[in-house]
């Protein structure tokens, strides 16, 4: 459940997050670099633009990039018609220039070559990335400019480092980040890419073997999956770069000589499947550990990779390892973050008749261990307890306090056979003293069974989204009634009661605000969404229900977690004391 009080919106917070990632990514590169929105304003810039520029970086953020720095060579504003980068940004589209001049802050003009490409700032934006190089020391306006025949060369590897470190950390997951590295490298540097991961298991995976083919990249899976392990001792290329040891050039003359471990086995098939004549092998290796090797194989493509080639494949090799690392940082924390709220979340009672299914999604990011949860059990009358709540936040604080809400509801629940109403008010008034909740939604309800067979529900909805009620002929109806404020509002107001009888065959549906709500959607369109669904799958079993259900029905932009309890009530009545056992899901 989202905070009650914020003060900037989702979209802000999203911005913000992006700038500070592509300040991280600029400060990586070594020439002048600054990155554009969509209208032409300059988002973020590094020291060196700031520096070339001779404008300090809060003069240039917030300011139109073509205006402000775009001129020709006697000084003068350059029109748009005629400027190159401004049709490339309209096209969105990667171009490259030389001899073109940007202004300084000191009046001065900066002759520079420069490419500008597209450039994913994490934010969900449009943007472009710019980075320049200074031709030569800067001239006195006027003076045009003698030009540095090898100054586009760099131009172009640095923007290739800019675009491999930019590309790869606004990901967090593994298998995109490779194949962003895979586009990255072929056949801008080779016609041949692989890529061999060491697993947390410390086993070999060649996860890629990748070949650009006209202007498709075509994956051999026939060559990639398990390796053997890595040798200790082994002088060959690859063992030596899995073992973080060195980068080296190899041809299929290479592994021409008797296999010292099956790696080289596998090595040299590699070379006679791919016909790769030239390649280098450098690891792929973070600041902690070493998570495997990168090999680029030139077939086709003219020339053959020397010693001075390596230099920039391993540059690229460590930023690809951050991406990796943090990747598997991430997947660490959040599988750490499920696993706490599963054994959280309680078993679920069996009751004859009843069918009972639930289900919880944890929030997209990894640390954000919800405070949404549900429970079920039955009390000593024979009842049935069914709740489902969301304590505010997104931490181990909303975790660790629906735990407690949960326990504490438990207690009164089997302690005081009270409507509904005067447990969830004794709860209330309890959490405002004895916890440290803030705030939280909640509906607790009871089902009985009826002496005709009937099954009955009678709860209290303490701000919590009102349950849904969809018959086996697909009628739905939400449960409205019963309505109060939510918990920890310190308002002692008394809670209504509500009861309803559930058809035979029908299923009722308890949920969290995160299955319902999207940004740019409103709540009620929400609700229709999920009304409209249920009915179509009221047919289904329950289990197949539900999970059709969340994913018919979870926005894709859900960055809330979701807990769903869903029950089904027998299709044919019996006496009380007589019920059948439930149909299989």
């Amino acid at each position: 459940m989202a905070e009650p009080e914020r003060t900037e919106s989702m979209d802000q917070r999203s911005r913000g997050a992006a700038d500070t990632t592509v300040g991280g990514a600029l400060s990586a590169i070594g020439a002048g670099a600054y990155v554009v929105d969509e209208k032409g304003y300059i988002i973020a810039v590094n020291a060196r633009a700031a520096q070339l520029l001779a404008r300090p970086a809060e003069h240039l953020v917030g300011r139109d990039a073509h205006d402000l720095l775009h001129r020709d060579g006697r000084g003068q504003p350059m029109p748009t018609s005629r400027c190159s980068m401004r049709q490339a940004f309209h096209a969105g589209r990667t171009a490259q220039a030389e001899g073109e001049w940007f202004a300084r802050g000191d009046g001065s003009l900066l002759p520079v070559n420069w490419v500008i490409t597209p450039y994913d700032s994490g934010g969900g934006e449009t943007a472009m990335l710019v980075v320049f190089y200074c031709a030569q020391q800067p001239q006195e306006a006027g003076r045009p400019p003698e030009l540095v025949a090898d100054a586009l060369t760099e131009v172009e590897r640095l923007a290739l480092l800019a675009q491999t470190t930019t590309q790869l950390t606004s990901t967090l997951d593994t298998d995109e980040a490779l194949r962003r590295l895979v586009a990255l490298l072929v056949p801008r540097l080779a016609d041949w890419v692989v890529i061999d991961l060491i697993t947390e298991r410390d086993e070999v995976w060649r996860a890629a073997v990748v070949h650009a083919e006209d202007d498709a990249l075509v994956h051999r899976e026939e060559l990639q999956g398990p390796m053997p392990p890595v040798p200790e001792e082994s002088p060959m290329p690859l063992s030596r770069a899995l073992r973080g040891v060195a980068s080296t050039l190899a041809g299929p003359e290479t592994y021409q000589q008797p296999p010292d471990s099956g790696i080289a086995v596998e090595q040299r098939r590699l070379f006679e499947a791919t016909g790769i004549r030239s390649a280098a092998i450098v690891p792929i290796r973070s600041a902690r550990e070493v998570l495997g090797a990168l090999t680029l194989g030139r077939a086709e493509t003219a020339g053959d990779f020397t010693t001075a080639d390596l230099p920039l494949i391993e540059d690229l090799a460590r930023r690809a390892a951050v991406a990796l690392d943090n990747a598997r940082l991430y997947q660490r924390q959040r599988k750490v973050a499920e696993t706490m709220q599963n054994h959280l979340l309680p078993q679920l009672p069996r009751v004859p008749g009843l069918e009972m299914i639930a289900r919880y999604l944890p929030a997209p990011h990894a640390s954000q261990v919800g405070g949404d949860w549900y429970d079920a059990f039955c009390l000593s009358d024979g009842a049935t307890v069914l709740t489902i709540g969301d304590v505010v936040g997104h931490d181990l604080d909303a975790a660790a306090g629906m735990a407690q809400v949960r326990n504490m509801l438990r207690a009164y629940a089997w302690a005081q056979q009270d409507p509904p109403s005067r447990i969830v008010e004794r709860l209330d008034e309890a959490i405002t003293h004895i916890t440290d909740v803030p705030m939280a939604t909640m509906l607790f309800a009871r089902l009985t069974q009826a002496d005709h067979g009937h099954w009955e529900l009678s709860w209290t909805n303490a701000g919590h989204p009102p349950p849904l009620l969809i018959s086996r002929d697909g009628i739905t109806r939400y449960l409205t009634d019963g309505h109060g404020i939510l918990l920890g509002t310190g308002t002692r107001a008394p809670r209504p009661d509500a009861t309803a009888a559930l058809p035979p065959g029908s299923t009722l549906l308890l949920y969290t605000d995160g299955l319902i709500e999207e940004p740019g959607r409103s709540l009620d369109e929400g609700l229709d969404r999920l009304r409209q669904h249920a009915a179509a799958l009221a047919h289904r079993p329950l289990a197949s229900f539900t999970d059709q259900l969340l994913r018919r029905v979870r926005p894709a932009a859900n960055d809330d977690d979701v807990a769903l309890l869903a029950l089904r009530t027998p299709g044919k009545t019996r006496p009380h004391g007589r019920t059948s056992s439930p149909p299989r899901s």
